[in-house]
């Protein structure tokens, strides 16, 4: 692969991730990726209730999602500048016996009311919760599939999270010359923030009509990519605003709805990357032999540490604070850097644009490679859903979000099978 000359985009003093100018250096888009210690064993599956639907496996089906309730946890603030990604409450499990209670005689009041899953009883209440056991009920982002022309993408809530807040948007158009393009988003909710679901799902629309929008009249890839984080910034930050002022007073801690964002832009022969926070893309060639890359850089602690020479990658990757994001969009965010990368490959291959619920368990490009089917080129779906299949039987910490794009850019209509 041969990098193409990448877009100028603004400097931040606060930004720590490789900028596009090295992303796109000349000697190629390779960035090694952490050779930090695989995740941790995958934890038995808990059994559903029953009742419940069950949850996917290694190959999730369920298209368009069903569901899974959550009650934000008090979020925590940032501090030294580093925002958490993640809460420690996330990675608990549960598994109390509830004993049941009478059926709801309201069930039977209100024709329209809500039965529960489980124990097929009880009233569900307005937050998603049966008010007889006290299930959690489907939610509709807890497992998601679309497949657009030939592009893919799966995302799942995970094992051990209460509630997806990943989000993906995906498209296809043509360029002013007729020509095809493909538009693949994903976006990490910040779970120490409020409203986390609420950013990623701003921010990956907002992006993807910002690119479906700009690119049929005749914007270069790469500067549409820059505009489309600045749009989906925008549309995370008008989520700040709907808060009302006595909710910020007797919440005064509480951060502002923040996400991650990462997309790939694929034409006939031009590959534009652009990102802000964790989420990566990577780069699969069709033909094995040659090497798979890693084309983003996290606005990490750890990619801090690496590129300050203060840690090697094995040991950055290692600590704890290694997933503490540096980068992100949300009103409480630093001056923002869109970081955007333009590349030319020279053979047909599949962009991977994923979450780092899916990367935990595939970190470098080689084992990207290695979990991603061999026909991901043609059945991008199925592909999109082995890898998810990868995370979940890894262990599922997190939210597991994952867009496949084929290059070169197919025909608008072309599918996978």
């Amino acid at each position: 692969m041969h990098p193409a000359a990448p877009h100028p985009t603004p400097a931040a003093p606060n930004a720590h991730a490789v900028p596009a100018s090295d992303a796109a250096s000349a000697g190629g888009p390779v960035h090694p990726a952490a050779a930090g210690p695989g995740p941790a064993a995958a934890a038995d599956r808990p059994a559903p209730p029953p009742g419940a639907p069950a949850r996917p496996g290694a190959a999730p089906t369920g298209v368009q999602g069903t569901s899974v309730p959550a009650q934000p946890a008090a979020p925590a603030a940032p501090s030294g500048g580093v925002r958490l990604d993640r809460r420690a409450s996330d990675e608990g499990g549960g598994g109390d016996d509830y004993t049941l209670q009478a059926p709801d005689p309201r069930v039977a009041a209100e024709p329209h009311a809500a039965v529960c899953v489980a124990c097929r009883a009880g009233r569900v209440d307005d937050d998603g919760y049966c008010e007889n056991c006290g299930h959690a009920q489907p939610r509709e982002r807890d497992h998601m599939e679309q497949e657009c022309g030939p592009v893919a993408a799966v995302s799942d809530r995970g094992l051990r999270h209460h509630r997806n807040e990943d989000a993906f948007a995906v498209g296809t158009t043509t360029l002013p010359d007729g020509s095809p393009v493909s538009v693949a988003v994903v976006c990490d909710g910040v779970s120490s923030a409020t409203r986390p679901d609420e950013a990623s799902l701003a921010a990956s629309r907002a992006a993807n009509a910002s690119l479906l929008d700009a690119l049929p009249r005749g914007t270069h890839p790469q500067q549409a990519m820059h505009e489309a984080i600045l749009a989906a910034s925008e549309a995370v930050n008008a989520l700040a605003d709907e808060q009302p002022a006595e909710a910020r007073e007797h919440a005064p801690q509480q951060n502002a709805p923040a996400c991650t964002i990462v997309g790939a832009v694929v034409t006939a022969g031009l590959l534009v990357v652009g990102w802000v926070g964790d989420s990566r893309v990577y780069w699969i060639p069709v033909d094995r032999s040659a090497p798979p890359a890693r084309l983003t850089e996290d606005d990490s602690w750890a990619a801090q540490m690496v590129a300050a020479g203060l840690m090697g990658e094995a040991e950055a990757y290692a600590d704890h604070r290694a997933h503490a994001i540096t980068g992100w969009l949300g009103a409480d965010a630093y001056e923002l850097e869109p970081h955007t990368a333009a590349f030319k490959p020279d053979r047909p291959g599949v962009v991977v644009v994923c979450t780092d619920g899916l990367w935990n368990y595939a970190e470098s490009a080689d084992e990207m490679a290695e979990a991603m089917p061999s026909d991901a080129a043609a059945r991008p779906l199925h592909a999109a859903r082995v890898l998810v299949g990868h995370a979940l039987d890894g262990g599922g910490h997190d939210n597991v979000t994952v867009a496949l794009v084929p290059f070169p850019a197919a025909p608008r209509g072309a599918g996978s099978a």
